[in-house]
């Protein structure tokens, strides 16, 4: 007889994990299927984020940070460190020590809310039932009164690049280098490819990053956008937009990539090159034709503002559905569908997600940028705030950047809020709860902020914004 839950979780990546948390936590019988196994063939929970993204690369950000402080950083602060060397195995071996850490935490917090977990992949057949197929082969059945899809997504692999795990690589390859190439490659100066750029150039790599976009950054703010493209610049990343890479080939340990642009036809040699070009939502073999579940054209599962897919009890969340693949965003959603399983009003404000970039200085935004302000008709007023007249800043001598709060002209409601710099993915966090609760760039002036901190610059760029600023010159006086 095939085992019944009240709730099936397909995948147990950020949306997924929390999802099948959330629903033991509301009194469900709740059970999580998921693939992903460790080099010793056991569960390794958390997807794609824990495994091979958003954890492991901040663990190879922050130790190529630090090198690179320790290299160049410290004699301003009059410290004399000598030769600074990189052992780039126990680089990788304390990324692989992070990530066994967190995704053994999930297994725990699995036990101690009364998850089943099941190893393997999950299938939606008809009447919300689930084929459950073992990394051995072995296929059994089991029903839910609630379905919920979290997949997750794959690299986007494009033709004149093909992966082949050594010299041309995605995500995944770019964390497992076992030593600093002197030249690397990347297509795509997205979040990935600035962040994976960003560790090896930090490292001694000489990177060349190459974008078909004309714009760099275009969901950036674009004076934030044109700023970060300064500094990436002088950081040594090589960052090459308006081109088309068309072919490539291998030679050895050579890889010779061929691009177009405005001046014609290139060539460029790298030691490893790096596709970074997006994520597409992963449902292949997830999906049955009798589940009924809608796919659109560009592979989402088609869900309304809750999650609903339109077939009775099964569900969608994180990178498998619309919105931006993000893991905070994915989490979010999977606490909102269990809630709404146990038929509480719950819901996701998909209009304040955070967004943030982690190179060094950081980049994060929320909210609406001066551009689409400007394309909407919305009058705006702007205040920004240099990180160079910040007294944090300089005391910790990190002073790239700058703080960029737009208000609504006539209400002074926040509608942004724009980081470039130290800890900007921390700080832009008072812009989100500014903006969840309707403050005005006022409310966030007459706010006591410790000093010294970072956190200042925040307060400083509304009190820019009504041109009340005291530590830089206002544009206007109020």
């Amino acid at each position: 007889m095939a085992q019944e839950f009240d709730v099936v979780v397909i995948g147990a990546g950020p949306a997924g994990y929390v999802a099948a948390i959330r629903a033991a936590q509301l009194g469900f019988n709740t059970a999580c299927i998921d693939k992903w196994q460790n080099e010793s063939g056991k569960p390794s929970l958390g997807g794609t984020c824990l495994n091979v993204g958003c954890i492991p690369s901040k663990a190879l950000l922050d130790s190529s940070h630090k090198y690179e402080e320790a290299a160049h950083g410290l004699k301003a602060h009059g410290i004399n460190a000598g030769e600074v060397e990189i052992d780039v195995p126990t680089m990788i071996a304390r990324k692989e020590k992070i990530i066994k850490t967190l995704t053994g935490g999930i297994a725990g917090l699995f036990k101690a809310n009364s998850v089943t977990s099941l190893a393997g992949t999950g299938k939606l057949l008809a009447d919300r039932r689930v084929e459950v197929t073992s990394h051995g082969g072995n296929q059994e059945i089991i029903t839910a009164a609630n379905v919920i899809i979290a997949s997750g997504s794959v690299p986007v692999n494009i033709p004149p690049a093909p992966i082949n795990g050594d010299t041309i690589v995605d995500n995944v390859g770019a964390l497992a280098f076992q030593k600093v190439p002197e030249r690397v490659g990347v297509i795509g100066a997205g979040v990935i490819g600035l962040e994976l750029g960003s560790v090896w150039a930090r490292l001694g790599s000489k990177v060349t990053i190459l974008e078909a976009l004309p714009d760099f950054l275009p969901m950036v703010d674009a004076q934030i956008a044109k700023e970060a493209l300064k500094l990436y610049k002088k950081q040594g990343l090589d960052i090459r937009l308006s081109t088309t890479v068309t072919a490539s080939s291998v030679d050895g340990a050579v890889v010779s990539v061929t691009y177009s642009d405005a001046e014609g036809d290139h060539e460029l040699k790298v030691d490893k090159l790096i596709v970074a070009v997006g994520r597409r939502p992963f449902t292949q073999n997830v999906l049955s034709a009798e589940s009924g579940v809608k796919v659109d054209e560009r592979g989402f599962i088609e869900v309304d503002e809750q999650c609903r897919t339109g077939v009775a009890g099964v569900y969608a969340v994180g990178d498998v559905v619309r919105g931006p693949m993000l893991a905070h965003k994915g989490s979010e959603e999977g606490v909102m569908v269990a809630e709404v399983i146990a038929g509480q009003q719950s819901q996701v404000n998909y209009e304040l997600i955070p967004s943030v970039i982690y190179t060094h200085p950081e980049l994060a935004w929320v909210g609406k940028t001066e551009q689409q302000l400007k394309t909407e008709g919305t009058p705006y007023k702007v205040g920004v705030f240099p990180f160079a007249a910040s007294g944090r800043a300089l005391a910790a001598n990190d002073t790239q950047g700058m703080v960029k709060l737009i208000a609504h002209e006539e209400t002074d409601r926040v509608l942004g809020l724009h980081i470039l710099g130290p800890s900007a993915g921390d700080m832009t966090q008072q812009g989100v709860i500014a903006m969840e609760f309707g403050a005005c760039a006022e409310d966030i002036g007459l706010t006591i902020f410790a000093h010294p901190t970072l956190s200042e610059a925040v307060h400083e760029a509304a009190l820019a914004a009504n041109g009340q600023a005291i530590h830089i010159p206002n544009r206007k006086k109020r």
